[in-house]
C-alpha cells in the first residue's frame, strides 16, 4: 500500500486560512530475483516518486542507501537509473555510479521532477571474489531536496535480501543466439553436471540447428567450466538438430547418461510420423560419460527398444531422470500417439543402461513434459505438464508403468501455466535432522511464465504447504528449470531467463520454514 509522506515545503497563507502543499508520495519496492556474477546491471531496488499536481516541481540530490556487511565486499559498483514514468527496469544510461565502502552512505543525484510518476532504479555489479553462498542486502532510505533535507523512503515487505546467482550460458556466448532447455544433475564426486539446448541461430524448438551443450562446476556452483558439445548428430546441421535433454546419475556404476530428442529433418514433434527409422521419426538417443563429465560417448539410439512404431513420436521429457533404490534407470517420457495426442510416460533399464523398456501407456492424456521419483521403494510418481493448464497433472505406478493411478493431488494442487517443471526427492536436513524432502520448481501461476519458485513436500507429495516455498526469480522468463542437491543444506536450481541459463544454490531452510 503506498503511504503519504507529506512534502518538507512546508505551506503558506494566514494561520486561520491555511494553504498546504499536495503530498508527494516516495515508495520503495524490491523485485525478487538473484545478483548475478558478471552481469552488468542487476536490479535492487526501485523508489516511486508520485509528484502531485499543484506542486510546480522537486529536486532531489541525494539517496541514502544501507547495505549489509556481505554486500559492501560483494558490490563492485552500484549503478543508478531514471525512468520517467515508466516502472520497468531498462539499464540505459545511469544518472550516477558509486563505489560503496562502507554499509552507510549518500549516493549523489541531480533529479528535477514534474508531477506524475518518477522512477529511480539502484542495480548493482558484483566482483569476481563475490561468495554465491552470501547474501545482499541493500535499503534506500531517504531522498534528499535541494536543502539537503532529508525525506522518508516508505518499504513495502519486498525481496531487499537477494541471492547471488550465477549464469551459466547468456545469449551471444560462442555466437550462440539462445540457450534453452536446462537439466542439471550432482555425481558422488560433488561435480555438478549442467546440459541444455544450443539454439545457435534463433529461440525456436526443433527442428533446427539444435545440439546439446555441458558445463561442469567443481565448487558447488560457483564457477562453471567452458561448454561441451556433447550432442552433435552431424552436417547439414540445419537438418540434424538434436534437443531437449534429461540427465541421470547412476550410483551404482558412477556413469551419467543424458537423453535427447534427435530431429533428422523436420521429425520433431510437428514432422513426426509413425515408424522406427530417422527418416520416418524422431529418435531417442543417448549419450553417457564414465569420468565424471570430462568425455563422452558416441550418441545411441535406442528408438527401436523404446518406441511403439505405431506412434507418431517418442522421446524423453527434459530435466531430471532417476536411479531407483533396486538399481533401475528411469527417464520421463512422452509419446504423441497415432491421432498426435500426447501422453507423459517413462522409460526403465534393469540393466543400468544396456538395454532399455518403453512402449509404456501413459497415465493421462494431453501431457507432455514430465519428472519422475521414486517416494517410497518402488512406487514412482510422474509430475506432469498437463495443456489443458492450471495445474499439474500426477500419477503413481507401482509396477514400472504398467498401471497408473491418478494422484489425490493430481490437477488441483501444483498450479502451473502450462510449462516443464522439476521434480527430486532430497535426502536434506530439515531442523538438523536428516529427511526425505520432494523439492518442485516451476513458474508458480497459471497465466505466465514468471514467477520462478522452489516448494518443499515434506510428506513425499501427498500435500505441498504453501509456507514451505521460496521466490528464485520474479522476471519473466521462458520458465523451464531443473533441481539438484548440491549438500544436505542446500538446493541448486538451473532456470531460464530470456535465451540465457541462471544458476542459484538456495539453502533448505529458505525454502523449509
Amino acid at each position: 500500500m503506498l503511504v503519504a509522506l507529506i512534502s518538507s515545503f512546508g505551506f503558506v497563507g494566514k494561520q486561520h486560512n491555511r494553504v498546504f502543499e499536495p503530498e508527494v508520495i516516495i515508495t520503495s519496492t524490491a523485485p525478487a530475483n538473484p545478483v548475478l556474477l558478471g552481469v552488468a546491471a542487476n536490479p535492487l531496488v526501485r523508489i516511486g516518486i508520485y509528484v502531485p499536481a499543484g506542486v510546480s516541481k522537486v529536486t532531489y540530490t541525494g539517496i541514502q542507501t544501507s547495505i549489509n556487511k556481505a554486500a559492501v565486499l560483494a558490490i563492485r559498483e552500484l549503478n543508478v537509473y531514471f525512468t520517467d514514468q515508466e516502472p520497468k527496469f531498462a539499464a540505459t544510461k545511469p544518472i550516477a555510479t558509486f563505489t560503496p565502502t562502507s554499509t552507510d552512505f549518500k549516493i549523489p543525484v541531480q533529479l528535477t521532477l514534474k508531477p506524475g510518476w518518477h522512477y529511480i532504479w539502484l542495480s548493482a555489479s558484483l566482483k569476481e571474489t563475490a561468495n554465491i553462498k552470501e547474501k545482499i542486502e541493500v535499503h534506500c532510505t531517504q531522498l534528499f531536496n535541494n536543502q539537503n533535507k532529508g525525506q522518508k523512503i516508505t518499504e513495502d515487505k519486498s525481496a531487499y535480501v537477494k541471492r547471488i546467482g550465477v549464469p551459466v550460458r547468456r545469449a551471444g556466448d560462442e555466437k550462440v543466439n539462445t540457450y534453452r532447455i536446462p537439466g542439471i544433475a550432482t555425481t558422488d564426486k560433488g561435480t555438478l553436471i549442467s546440459v541444455y539446448d544450443i539454439r545457435y541461430e534463433t529461440s525456436r524448438d526443433l527442428p533446427g540447428n539444435i545440439d546439446v551443450g555441458m558445463s561442469r562446476s567443481t565448487d558447488g556452483g560457483k564457477t562453471w567450466e567452458r561448454m561441451k558439445i556433447i550432442m552433435d548428430m552431424g552436417a547439414p546441421h540445419e537438418n540434424n538438430g538434436i534437443g531437449d535433454p534429461a540427465i541421470l546419475f547412476d550410483p551404482a556404476t558412477k556413469k551419467i547418461w543424458v537423453a535427447a530428442l534427435w530431429s533428422k529433418g523436420n521429425r520433431s514433434i510437428a514432422g513426426s510420423k509413425p515408424g522406427l527409422s530417422p527418416d520416418e521419426t524422431g529418435q531417442f538417443v543417448l549419450v553417457s560419460s564414465a569420468d565424471d563429465g570430462k568425455t563422452w560417448s558416441e550418441p545411441m539410439n535406442i528408438t527401436s527398444q523404446v518406441k511403439n512404431p505405431a506412434w507418431n513420436l517418442f522421446f524423453n521429457g527434459p530435466g531430471n531422470a532417476i536411479a531407483m533404490k533396486d538399481g533401475k534407470l528411469v527417464f520421463p517420457a512422452q509419446y504423441w500417439d497415432e491421432k498426435g495426442m500426447p501422453h507423459s510416460t517413462i522409460i526403465y533399464s534393469a540393466d543400468h543402461g544396456k538395454t532399455w523398456v518403453g512402449s509404456l501407456a501413459g497415465p493421462k492424456a494431453n501431457t507432455t513434459e514430465s519428472q519422475v521419483v521414486e517416494t517410497t521403494p518402488g512406487t514412482l510418481m510422474l509430475n506432469m505438464r498437463d495443456n489443458r493448464g492450471e495445474f499439474r497433472s500426477v500419477a503413481t505406478t507401482t509396477d514400472l508403468g504398467k498401471n497408473w493411478v491418478e494422484h489425490i493431488t493430481s490437477y488441483n494442487t501444483l498450479i502451473d501455466p502450462v510449462c516443464m517443471g522439476s521434480l527430486i526427492k532430497a535426502n536434506v536436513k530439515v531442523k538438523g535432522k536428516l529427511r526425505e524432502v520432494l523439492f518442485f520448481s516451476n513458474p508458480d501461476n497459471s497465466y505466465s511464465r514468471n514467477n520462478i519458485a522452489i516448494k518443499a513436500s515434506l510428506d513425499l507429495g501427498e500435500t505441498w504447504s504453501q509456507v514451505n516455498k521460496t521466490m528464485v526469480d520474479e522476471r519473466p522468463s521462458y520458465g523451464y528449470s531443473s533441481l539438484t542437491k548440491i549438500d544436505d543444506n542446500t538446493i541448486g536450481i538451473l532456470y531460464e531467463g530470456i535465451k540465457d541459463l541462471y544458476f542459484v544454490a538456495v539453502p533448505v531452510d529458505e525454502i523449509i520454514k
